[in-house]
């Protein structure tokens, strides 16, 4: 391997971050572990080219050594490969973790595995309950107001027989034989680059660090067994469409009596038959007659707390928007509300007697050209 150029073997140019190199490794490592192979030929060759892009990573993957590889073409202590066994290796799946193990903390030697996190009750580790979701239709009125609704909700609870520890009784809990409690468990391994030492969540008791020798029958050792609870939830007044209230604590109960989750609750406004919400604001659109319009008027509206008067003023134009304050959504904060917008529309009459048209004929003749678009409108067009 000395006359060989690591990055060759590799197949990756000398400028390859570790990235690249840990990429390129793992890769070839997959090609040509030897256990791909069935015939005694291949499977021969498999091992030689195995051993060789494994030295090449041990050197390229230590930002040392290939420091001195990049400058003097070698390396002093370089580890021999001549009695390498890819055995070694034949626990792992990811050799993109084994680069990380190797070539990632240093060459020392020694890596780590994530600990799996819980507090310790009862005797057991404790496990943090699920999340839980409900959707909840309400109206727009009850967005507005507030308003406390009952819901039922399927979750999981403690085990009322065992307390939630998983166990007939609290004598039943052991402290587990094989990691002494830990929850963790150590494996060495002679590799070609020393001994190879991991840490992993234990076997035996799987990362509690207690074996329960006579589990409950109720819950079967979980802790918790499957109910449904009716809670009472509090609709804030203002809460708007795609809202989630976070309700803490009630969630799943957890395992071998750990906390229960939280309870989101997504709120859906129903689509009103008269307003429309934008904001704190409502928006309502009200049809007045034409003599209304023009002579002024005061018409009765609704508003989401009733019913409201509101002036028109004569010679009003359809499309005109009205602004009453204090009429719109409360704010969520618990400050201020929103105004109510009403744009009046002017209704054509669809239907007129003869007495009818003949009125509002002489009312035209009498308006004249104000009975049409303004002279103005048309020299926008055509010019003067």
């Amino acid at each position: 391997m000395a006359d060989k150029d690591y990055y060759d073997t590799l197949g990756v140019d000398r400028n390859a971050s570790k990235a690249d190199i840990k990429s390129a490794y793992k890769k070839l490592a997959k090609k040509y572990h030897p256990d791909k192979f069935q015939d005694e030929s291949e499977k021969k060759t498999a091992e030689e080219k195995f051993k060789e892009i494994n030295e090449a990573a041990a050197i390229l993957g230590d930002d040392a050594k290939r420091q001195q590889y990049d400058q003097f073409g070698k390396v002093n202590g370089a580890s021999d490969f001549s009695g390498f066994d890819y055995n070694d290796f034949g626990g792992f799946t990811d050799f993109g973790d084994i680069f990380d193990q190797f070539f990632g903390g240093g060459m020392g030697g020694f890596g780590s595995f994530g600990q799996r996190r819980g507090s310790r009750g009862g005797g057991v580790r404790q496990y943090r309950g699920n999340d839980l979701r409900f959707d909840m239709n309400i109206t727009l009125e009850e967005a507005a107001k507030g308003i406390e609704k009952t819901i039922k909700i399927p979750r999981m609870e403690k085990c009322d027989k065992c307390g939630g520890i998983g166990a007939k009784d609290s004598s039943d809990i052991d402290s587990c034989s094989t990691c002494h409690g830990s929850g963790r468990q150590t494996v060495t391994k002679r590799t070609p680059f020393g001994l190879f030492q991991t840490t992993s969540t234990c076997r035996t008791c799987g990362g509690e660090g207690k074996v329960v020798k006579n589990p409950c029958a109720e819950c079967r050792g979980e802790g918790i067994v499957e109910k449904s609870a009716k809670l009472k939830i509090r609709i804030p007044e203002g809460v708007e469409d795609g809202s989630r209230l976070r309700i803490t604590g009630e969630g799943e109960a957890g395992r071998k009596g750990g906390p229960h989750g939280d309870l989101f609750v997504v709120i859906h406004v129903k689509q009103h038959d008269v307003f429309q919400r934008l904001g704190n604001d409502l928006y309502l659109e009200v049809p007045i007659s034409f003599t209304q319009a023009a002579l002024g008027d005061t018409v009765q509206i609704p508003t989401i707390d009733g019913k409201t008067r509101l002036k028109i003023p004569e010679g009003t134009q359809t499309n005109t928007t009205f602004l009453i304050k204090g009429k719109g959504i409360p704010n969520i904060n618990g400050y201020g509300r929103g105004a109510e917008r009403v744009k009046v529309v002017i209704e054509t009459p669809e239907k007129l007697n003869k007495k009818q048209k003949d009125l509002l004929k002489k009312f035209s003749d009498e308006m004249g050209e104000k009975s049409s678009p303004s002279k103005g409108f048309f020299e926008k067009f055509f010019g003067k």
